[in-house]
């Protein structure tokens, strides 16, 4: 009978009360270089990225010592910039991993369903300038754009896990940009698997589509890439086998728009 009455006591005793822990390294506690070497942004960007997304995440009251807008972004930028486990990231700031998780899910789902206000093909009128900032940085004509993939590490998935293991052995999304002179991004694709190379995702997206359409004379828009693209009518790569000195001047300049 005592043990029953011992065993009924464990089943009924109440949880431990809810501990919350010191948040450390907030917006105000660090200085600029400090914020771009732990969350690659200075203070004004993130407080621009905390504005652009502040209706979308921030709660309607303080109730539970819920995270500020502020906060949340900063958590996620961590994350995003560091691409550690969730339990690192939390006991870098002070928080629990599974509140990490949240803000990580509710930043990017507000960063991604304003993707299409920031990142859209460039008007005719927005070309001009793209076109004559090209020009005269590296002297090619009627560029607008530079093209290059890069690899976003994720877990490995439970459905056709090697599709996703790259050429460096790990698991990615293969994640296609486009950006202007500027470096803003002006296109990009973020739906294959890591082992897919860079030069079939540009000839399945829609933007060699409407630059195959659009190319009809040399005036028109062209775009850069290294060597992992098939040279194009709209589409300037390096030489593969250099022979003539304006060859090499070529790549060089070249290479280092891509760089």
């Amino acid at each position: 009978m005592e043990e029953m009455l011992l065993f009924g006591n464990i089943l009924h005793d109440p949880k431990p009360p809810r501990k919350y822990r010191e948040r450390l390294l907030t917006l105000d506690d660090l200085t600029d270089k400090e914020l771009r070497a732990r969350y690659r942004f200075g203070r004004n960007s993130i407080i621009r990225i905390t504005d652009i997304v502040r209706e979308d995440i921030e709660h309607p009251t303080q109730r539970s010592h819920s995270l500020s807008a502020e906060m949340q972004v900063l958590v996620a930028l961590r994350f995003f910039a560091c691409g550690g486990f969730l339990q690192v990231v939390g006991d870098t700031i002070g928080i629990d991993k599974s509140t990490v998780s949240r803000c990580v899910q509710k930043v990017s789902d507000a960063l991604n369903a304003k993707a299409g206000q920031f990142i859209k093909w460039p008007s005719v009128q927005r070309k001009g300038d793209i076109k004559q900032g090209f020009f005269d940085n590296g002297g090619f004509p009627g560029v607008v754009g530079c093209i290059d993939g890069t690899h976003v590490r994720i877990s490995a998935p439970s459905h056709d896990e090697p599709s996703f293991v790259n050429r460096k052995s790990y698991h990615s999304i293969n994640t296609q940009a486009i950006c202007d002179h500027e470096g803003r991004f002006t296109n990009g694709v973020a739906r294959w698997p890591g082992s897919v190379h860079d030069s079939h995702i540009m000839r399945c997206s829609q933007v060699c589509a409407h630059l195959e359409e659009s190319h009809l004379s040399v005036e028109d828009e062209l775009i850069l890439g290294d060597s992992g693209y098939a040279c194009r009518s709209f589409l300037m790569t390096p030489y593969l086998r250099p022979t003539e000195p304006c060859h090499e001047k070529f790549n060089k300049e070249l290479l280092r728009k891509l760089i």
